[in-house]
């Protein structure tokens, strides 16, 4: 008895234990903590931000993971109607890999590719493929300025049919000659095909998995967002 007693104390102390580590927090509608901050003032794990309208730009919302303080993983953003209109990805607090952003009907728009650097190694190495030799990859050590950089191919598409008007390559940021490819009839139909109205997998998984939901606001006004 004694013994189920203390286990049972145990249990009711453990939340004020978990969230006593946290400087702020909220609770999610699920009973999660969301927009963490830890003692030395750093965001970490799942967050919910809203930005409202400021001279002009439209406001939005944003969800995702931080670590440390940094961006890391998807993040996507909203209007404040609730659209998903971005799915970006992050690393070490910056753009790493594809994003791709959408329509107020959810059609693709454009693709972008970026590369991150990690912000606390002064030089990084990697492999670039060679433009006039496509296939063969070379290696570049380069300065790391702790940002990131347009690398590799941005699509843009036509968002009625879904068909790509251009693509454009870059290489750590300098976009390459002839790397802007306006994209005729036939190369558009062959690149998007039979699916050229079709939404990406990310957009249909985002609208099946919330349909018939109204946004749900889970911020209160203790975070400033």
């Amino acid at each position: 008895m004694r013994r189920n007693l203390i286990l049972y104390i145990v249990i009711l102390c453990l939340p004020f234990c978990v969230e006593a580590q946290w400087k702020d927090y909220i609770i999610g509608v699920k009973g999660d903590t969301l927009n963490r901050v830890d003692k030395q003032n750093r965001k970490q794990g799942a967050w919910i931000q809203r930005f409202e309208q400021v001279r002009g730009e439209p406001g939005y919302e944003e969800e995702g993971v931080y670590e440390n303080d940094r961006k890391t993983g998807t993040w996507r953003k909203f209007n404040l109607q609730g659209d998903l209109f971005a799915i970006e990805n992050y690393r070490w607090g910056f753009k790493d890999g594809v994003s791709q952003y959408f329509d107020i009907m959810g059609n693709i728009v454009r693709e972008e590719s970026w590369r991150g650097f990690n912000p606390e190694q002064a030089y990084d190495t990697l492999d670039v493929e060679d433009v006039d030799h496509p296939g063969n990859y070379k290696s570049v050590v380069i300065k790391n300025e702790g940002s990131s950089l347009k690398h590799g191919t941005w699509k843009f598409f036509d968002n009625q049919s879904g068909m790509i008007q251009r693509t454009e390559f870059y290489l750590l940021g300098t976009l390459q000659t002839g790397g802007v490819v306006q994209a005729d009839k036939k190369m558009s139909q062959d690149s998007v095909g039979s699916k050229a109205k079709t939404k990406p997998k990310e957009v249909l998984e985002f609208e099946k998995s919330n349909a018939g939901k109204k946004k749900i606001k889970v911020r209160d006004g203790n975070t400033g967002y």
